[in-house]
C-alpha cells in the first residue's frame, strides 16, 4: 500500500496541510487548481461583493460544474474508444476474412493454371497426332 503524504501547501493565501496517498506534486496541483479558481472569481466584482458563505458556494458550484463537465467528457471519450475498439474488431475480422478469400482464390489460380497447362499439352499432341496423319 502507498505511504501517506503529508505537505503543507497555500490556499487564499492561507497554509494548509494536507494529507492522502497521492504524490505531493498531485497535492500542491489541486491547492494550484484551487488558487486559480479564486484568482478567477476575485477579478469579478459581482462576485467579490458577496458575503463569504456565498463566495464558498458559488466556489464550490463553479469547481463541482468542472467536476461533472470532466466527467461527461471521459464517459463520452470512453464511448469513442469503446466504438473504436469495436470498429477495429470488425476490421481485423473483414481482414481475416479477406486475407482467406484471397488464399483460396491464389489456390483457385494455380489449379486453373495447372489445368491450363494440361491442357496446352493435349492442345500440342493433339496437333501433333494431326500432323502425323496427314
Amino acid at each position: 500500500m502507498a505511504s501517506k503524504t503529508d505537505t503543507e501547501v497555500i490556499i487564499g493565501g492561507k497554509v494548509f496541510t494536507l494529507c492522502g496517498y497521492e504524490s505531493e506534486e498531485y497535492l500542491q496541483k489541486v491547492a494550484s487548481y484551487i488558487n486559480a479558481k479564486m484568482a478567477e472569481y476575485n477579478k469579478i466584482d459581482s462576485y467579490r461583493k458577496q458575503s463569504m458563505d456565498m463566495q464558498n458556494v458559488l466556489m464550490q458550484l463553479n469547481i463541482a460544474d468542472d467536476y461533472f463537465k470532466a466527467k461527461k467528457k471521459i464517459a463520452s471519450m470512453e464511448e469513442e474508444l469503446e466504438a473504436k475498439e469495436k470498429e477495429i474488431y470488425d476490421l481485423k475480422h473483414e481482414l481475416i476474412a479477406t486475407q482467406i478469400k484471397l488464399e483460396t482464390n491464389e489456390k483457385n489460380l494455380k489449379t486453373m493454371k495447372e489445368e491450363n497447362h494440361e491442357k496446352d499439352k493435349k492442345i500440342i499432341r493433339l496437333e501433333t497426332e494431326l500432323k502425323e496423319h496427314k
